[in-house]
């Protein structure tokens, strides 16, 4: 395998340019990277060496795979494909997941910990506001490759704590032609997307796509609706390559979340309280350029601007209820009924067992302006987010002779700004029997006082400007003709500014604050290849994250918040630092299959920790400590005349490294005084982080029938995990008080495509996902439930103790699709 010192340091300053860095066409999916030549129209020097530069195992998918394995979308081929991935499927959207690589995230879900960098040809995609990655903006289609990259690389920037996924998108110059591509298959899923691309001697080149997805969804009321456009139009000759890429996307998604155990056991498709819809709405604009300014020299670039408009509807329990008489209406509560046209409300005898979904107490207190924040057991959570990103950056990657070594040099700077407005209001009401929740005239806007004369205000309106300047460098050294040393640095100055319009000024409850990071991370690896075909890696690194506006507004453990929907508190954080190392070997057996194995090590310093008080997401953001995250990964992929097959394996531990106290409310080993009242845990060096799994694997293999089809299996095997709330690793099912086991069981699914090419233009495909209809779970959260066994809303469950009323508490789980079948047609003209 070769790869030429240029293609290495280039590679690993993807993220900052918009060069096309490689064939597509030869990129393989494997840890191990075979043969990257940089191709196209800017043909550039090669320094070719025999030997592989790159100490890291990445990993690297074309688009002819991508569209190959028949999945959704983007996250969905991570999932089935890349080895140490995996996804937790906490909203139980297909285009909203989890998805983790060596337990580090990539999440649409504000307060989840972001640990993973994302970048679209050169432009950053964690959105300002909270890091997070909303994965059904990034359109399949038009990606031409993606490489991730692993470890705490700092040339990536902020928040490549465990890794960096790099997309790189199509032109018309590598993809013309045109495409249209129609899918149908169970729970009504139905889709069509296109693509067209061409070039013009004078230069020109050009490429689009789009795609229409709708779906009713597998689970009760959860329909989605994606569409998409992309278009690049470009220019380039022999040394320069210009273009301008366009793409929008407006995508409305339905993600129920999580359901109670006993409510999925007895209907799997059902949800727990409706509904949470997520509207998102993006416009991009990006400008890329390079142009070979000598016979050694790359000068490269893009500047980029992007909008994001989210809003949120969310009907949720209202768990203040759950220990509250919330039945019988009391002589004024029904007066005031009465005196505002209301009939049919119990005189008396109301109870928990004749009045399964009461309302009339709720609407009861609303009219008499008394405790609605009680007496009422829903809540609509209403949020609006306006994300306006903008940036740019520059570098340059020259070719030298140096001391008698020879030299890839990379350096550059950026420059990325945003302003973010968050505004959040929440409204009560009470639950029906489907689950749904009917909004009554009464705001938590600070107007209401609760029973402890504490006032009850769920608002926020925030604005946030953010902005990062960067430099980094980077020089690998080709120091014999089998050893490659590189080192690399990267120095990050950020700013966050919050300011509150609801309590402006700072001090206790202010969202106002300023706030400065800065840091420098070094990187240094080293490549030995003492042989063809083997090689072996040795590499440290370090990157960072700074605390974003939304966990700079929701830090204070006084004043805990709702997320995504409520932040309060503004004291300071730090920034996470993260240390890795990676070792590790790679080679071939013969021609027939290539192996690697590796081991790796992350500590994570200051790591910023969403401390939940509770199932419905109260809690608060702090800074933890240590963390680590190491383990071994083994792969192997091949080909043997018709049969193409692969296999990969991750034994990893994610564990705490300090102690911390932290609220356990839903956790059998709390200090409470009594089973199913409030109290905290304590979680001690060696517990392991919940949702991160010991074991991964997943395998393939594909038949290739001549020319005209083709079938292949796949399994992807993931063993258990400790859900939320069991940080200490000790809840225990037990009493009426702890239902479940605080953690969700391993599990395998297997799946099976085909695909038949009827003409040289017409091709017929198939898929058939969860192929032996395996009930599974992906993430499980401790909590109280607001049901009985029969799926009753039930208040105080418990008898009282000392004048407080317990809580049942349950495990919920994210529960895996049920099997379903994707059929679809591709013509290519």
């Amino acid at each position: 395998m070769r790869l030429t010192l240029f293609a290495a340091a280039a590679m690993a300053l993807c993220q900052a340019q918009a060069a096309d860095l490689a064939d597509p066409a030869s990129l393989e999916l494997a840890y191990d990277l075979p043969t990257v030549i940089i191709t196209g129209s800017m043909p550039l020097p090669t320094v070719e060496q025999p030997r592989d530069t790159f100490a890291a195992p990445v990993q690297t998918a074309s688009a002819q795979q991508i569209a190959g394995s028949g999945a959704l979308d983007i996250s969905a081929f991570l999932r089935r494909n890349l080895g140490s991935v995996y996804v937790n499927e906490v909203q139980n959207n297909p285009f909203q997941p989890d998805v983790s690589y060596r337990g580090y995230t990539a999440s649409p879900l504000l307060g989840t910990p972001q640990g993973l960098s994302v970048y679209l040809d050169g432009m950053r995609l964690n959105q300002p506001f909270g890091d997070v990655v909303s994965w059904d903006l990034i359109p399949r289609m038009a990606i031409a490759s993606l490489t991730l990259m692993p470890g705490s690389n700092p040339l990536f920037g902020l928040n490549t704590l465990g890794g960096a996924l790099a997309l790189q998108t199509k032109d018309g110059l590598s993809n013309p032609g045109t495409a249209v591509e129609a899918r149908l298959g169970s729970h009504q899923r139905r889709g069509v997307e296109f693509e067209h691309g061409g070039s013009h001697a004078s230069g020109w080149h050009w490429y689009a796509t789009g795609n229409r997805f709708k779906e009713e969804g597998w689970r009760d009321d959860s329909p989605s609706d994606v569409r998409q456009l992309f278009g690049k139009l470009g220019w380039s000759d022999a040394r320069t390559d210009i273009a301008v890429t366009v793409a929008h996307a407006d995508n409305g998604l339905t993600g129920n979340g999580l359901q109670e155990q006993r409510m999925l056991a007895r209907d799997y498709r059902s949800v727990y309280t409706k509904p949470d819809l997520t509207q998102n709405k993006s416009t991009l604009l990006n400008v890329t350029g390079k142009h070979q300014a000598g016979a050694g020299l790359l000068l490269s670039g893009n500047v980029y601007y992007r909008k994001i408009d989210t809003h949120t509807f969310n009907g949720d329990l209202n768990d203040e209820s759950l220990d509250q008489s919330v039945y019988q209406p009391g002589a004024a509560e029904r007066a005031a009924l009465a005196a505002a046209g209301y009939t049919g409300f119990p005189a008396s005898g109301a109870n928990v067992s004749n009045t399964p979904f009461p309302k009339w107490r709720c609407i009861g207190n609303v009219l008499l302006n008394d405790e609605p924040a009680e007496k009422c057991n829903g809540m609509i959570n209403r949020s609006h987010t306006q994300q306006e990103n903008y940036g740019f950056s520059g570098q340059f990657t020259a070719l030298a002779d140096l001391a008698g070594a020879r030299h890839a040099v990379t350096a550059g700077a950026a420059m990325d700004s945003s302003h973010a407005t968050f505004r959040q209001t929440s409204q009560f009401g009470y639950l029906n029997p489907d689950r749904s929740i009917t909004p009554v005239d009464f705001f938590a806007d600070g107007t209401e006082i609760d029973d402890d004369g504490t006032p009850v205000d769920n608002r926020v309106d925030l604005s946030g400007r953010m902005r990062t300047w960067s430099v980094y460098a980077s020089d690998s050294m080709a120091l014999n003709q089998a050893l490659t040393l590189t080192i690399s640095g990267r120095y990050n100055r950020s700013t966050v500014r919050n300011r509150d319009a609801i309590t402006p000024g700072g001090g206790s409850g202010s969202l106002d604050g300023d706030h400065r990071f800065s840091r420098f991370n070094p990187a240094i690896g080293l490549a030995y290849a003492p042989a063809a075909g083997v090689s072996a890696y040795l590499g440290y690194n370090e990157g960072s994250r700074t605390p974003t506006a939304i966990e700079l507004g929701c830090a204070d453990p006084e004043n805990p918040c709702r997320l995504p929907n409520a932040m309060a508190g503004d004291p300071p954080l730090k920034q996470v630092v993260t240390k890795t190392w990676e070792a590790g070997v790679r080679g071939q057996w013969g021609d027939v299959a290539r192996w690697s194995a590796g081991v790796f090590r992350a500590e994570n310093h200051d790591d910023i920790l969403f401390v939940a008080d509770n199932q419905a997401g109260f809690g608060y953001f702090k800074n933890f400590g240590k963390t680590r995250h190491q383990g071994l990964e083994l792969a192997a992929d091949g080909k043997a005349g018709a049969l193409d097959f692969g296999v990969n394996y991750t034994w990893l531990q994610a564990t705490y490294q300090s102690r911390e106290t932290v609220n356990g409310s839903a956790n059998s080993s709390s200090d409470a005084q009594a089973p199913g009242l409030d109290g905290n845990i304590v979680i001690t060096p060696g517990n392991r982080i919940p949702l991160t799994p010991s074991h991964i694997f997943k395998a393939h293999v594909d038949y290739q029938g001549g020319r005209d089809w083709t079938v292949g299996l796949a399994m992807t095997a993931v063993s258990s995990a400790y859900a939320r709330g069991n940080e200490n690793n000790q809840h225990q099912a037990g009493g009426p008080a702890y239902l479940g086991a605080g953690k969700s069981g391993g599990y395998a699914v297997v799946e099976l495509n085909g695909k038949v090419q009827l003409t040289p233009q017409l091709s017929v495909f198939a898929q058939v996902n969860n192929l032996f209809d395996r009930k599974y779970a992906t993430a499980a959260q401790l909590g109280a439930t607001g049901f009985d066994a029969n799926g009753n809303f039930a208040a105080r469950p418990l008898p009282a103790v000392n004048g407080d009323y317990p809580m049942v508490n349950a495990t919920f789980y994210a529960a895996g699709a049920p099997r379903s079948v994707n059929v679809g047609l591709h013509y290519a003209f």
